[in-house]
Formats: structure tokens, C-alpha cells, sequence
């Protein structure tokens, strides 16, 4: 359904500006007010933009997943925030939940959420296969909430994201709003988010996370059979890290070669392990084929 209505998008036109209609309707699938709504031209792009506001509201310290996804660093980097392992010293925080590349939680939860600002990044809440949210619904109140619907549409050339901000952050919203080129997003970005908020296509998700549950169990026992160690993983996505003897610098490459791609984690902070998507059977078959043949 998503799919048919970027297709459908009109590129010939501007998008409303305000996106107003856009707006409204991720406020109400999400039961909040439409101020709370912060548009973003990707998540990646929201991460940037609100490193930048913490460093000019006069933050200076940043906590970051021990594994994470890069462009939390990159953005601090950029904007002059300096990492602080204690959630209690940093004046923006990123959590996950689940986080990439382990599928597990991580929450740096400062005693003073008043001092710090809080971003959950729930990219990969919609592809939870298991366990449960590490927050209620109302301690997410007081954090910002990033959203990134087009992995969980299948769809993630098409750049467009949002994040729910606090309770009392009208202020905040209004300078993020501000720092925002116009039309963050296009035509085909704001059909995107606006499919992500039909039934249909929230019925589609939910009954696809029972074919991800059984594709993933039985990746994960052909791995372990082929001596694979695998590590637990909450969302559509988890670590291994290959048998004694396999050198993974040297397999990854080989099984480059014959079309199957799984992600090393060195850059996440995880050396040694790679990240594997669950994938329909017969791309773990071609991957075990590969595997046991040596290749």
C-alpha cells in the first residue's frame, strides 16, 4: 500500500509547506497533539539537526550507545559534542530500543531528565519480534521519539521521518521547526508517511511480523548448525559471528562475490561479528550453500 502511493505521489508539485494534512495525521496515530509532530527529511537528518540545537542552546556532552549506529557520533562530532560515558554528564542522549546492529535495548537513563535531553530512536520498534518496550508509554512522554517508518515499509530509498516530541517542549519544537530547510520533505516522502498511518498498512506490518518471526528462527538454527555463534536479538535483525577458523575479513568478500551481503560490525564497535538481516529461505540457503562449501 505504500509502495502503490509513492508511486501514486504527484512530483510535479510542491508538497504543502506546513504539511498541515501530513502533520495531523501522524498526531493522530500516534494520540498526540499535531505541535508535538517534528518532521525530518530522514533520521539521519533529525539526528543532525537536533545535535546542532542542543550545541547552540549551550550543551556540550553527548552519551552514546556502546554499539551503535554512526551518524549519532558523526553528528557530535561535527557539532563540537564531546561523548560522556555517564548518562548523568550528558546534555543529549541517544537510546534505542531495539538498537542497531545487536536488536537488544540501550537506555541511558540520567537521574535529572530536566538537565539532559532524551532521544529514543525507535527506527526498528515497528520490526519487534520479541520481548517488550523498555518504556511505558508515559515515561516516553518525557523523551523525543524518532520514528523512521520506511524500514518497516520496505522502502528505505524513499527519505522521510518524524520524531514525537515531549510533553511542555513547545519551545524546542519551535527552533528544530526553525532550523529546518523548506519543504523538508517531497511528494514522495510525504505520501510515504502518510500511508504509514492507514489501517491497511498497519495491519500489513503487524501480520508480517509473523513471517519475520518464523524466517528468523530458522536462519538462526541453520547458522548455529553451520557453528555459527548468534547473539540474542529482539528485532528482524541480529549478530553472529562465524565459527573458529573462519576468518570473517576474508568470507565476507567471498560471499560478496556470489551475491550474498552480510554487514560487518567493526564500524558499530562490535569487531569480529556480523550483522545479518532475516531474510526469506532461500536466501539462507544460498547463504548456507556458500557456507558449507567453503566458499
Amino acid at each position: 500500500m505504500a509502495w502503490a502511493a509513492v508511486q501514486a505521489a504527484d512530483a510535479t508539485r510542491y508538497p504543502d509547506p506546513q504539511f498541515t494534512a501530513l502533520k495531523s495525521d501522524l498526531a493522530r496515530h500516534h494520540r498526540v497533539d499535531p505541535w508535538r509532530v517534528v518532521l525530518a527529511g530522514s533520521a539521519s537528518e533529525f539526528i543532525f539537526r537536533i545535535s546542532a540545537w542542543v550545541r547552540q542552546a549551550g550543551g556540550s556532552w553527548v552519551h552514546l550507545p556502546h554499539h551503535a549506529y554512526g551518524d549519532y557520533g558523526h553528528a557530535a562530532q561535527a557539532w563540537g559534542l564531546t561523548q560522556a560515558s555517564d548518562p548523568d554528564a550528558a546534555d543529549l542522549i541517544w537510546a534505542c530500543d531495539p538498537a542497531s546492529p545487536t536488536g537488544q535495548t540501550h537506555l541511558g537513563w540520567p537521574r535529572n531528565l530536566e538537565r539532559s535531553t532524551v532521544v529514543l530512536d525507535g527506527a526498528y520498534a515497528p520490526l519487534r519480534l520479541s520481548g517488550e518496550p523498555a518504556l511505558s508509554s508515559t515515561r516516553c512522554e518525557s523523551v523525543w521519539q524518532l520514528c523512521s517508518p520506511n524500514k518497516a515499509l520496505g522502502l528505505t530509498g524513499v527519505r522521510a521521518a518524524y520524531a514525537i516530541a515531549p510533553l511542555q517542549a513547545q519551545t524546542a519544537v519551535a527552533a528544530l521547526d526553525a532550523m529546518a530547510p523548506s519543504w523538508l520533505l517531497g511528494a514522495h516522502g510525504v505520501a510515504m508517511l502518510h500511508s504509514w498511518t492507514a489501517p491497511d498498512t498497519q495491519v500489513w506490518v503487524t501480520q508480517s511480523l509473523g513471517t519475520l518471526r518464523e524466517w528468523k528462527r530458522n536462519q538462526v538454527s541453520a547458522l548455529e548448525k553451520a557453528g555459527w555463534t548468534v547473539k540474542s536479538s529482539d528485532a528482524n535483525f541480529f549478530c553472529a559471528q562465524p565459527p573458529e577458523g573462519r576468518n570473517l575479513s576474508v568470507l565476507l568478500p567471498t560471499l560478496r562475490a556470489h551475491g550474498i551481503k552480510i554487514r560487518d560490525t567493526t564500524s558499530f564497535g562490535l569487531p569480529g561479528w556480523a550483522r545479518l538481516g532475516v531474510l526469506p529461505p532461500d536466501a539462507v540457503d544460498a547463504l548456507v550453500a556458500n557456507l558449507k562449501s567453503g566458499n
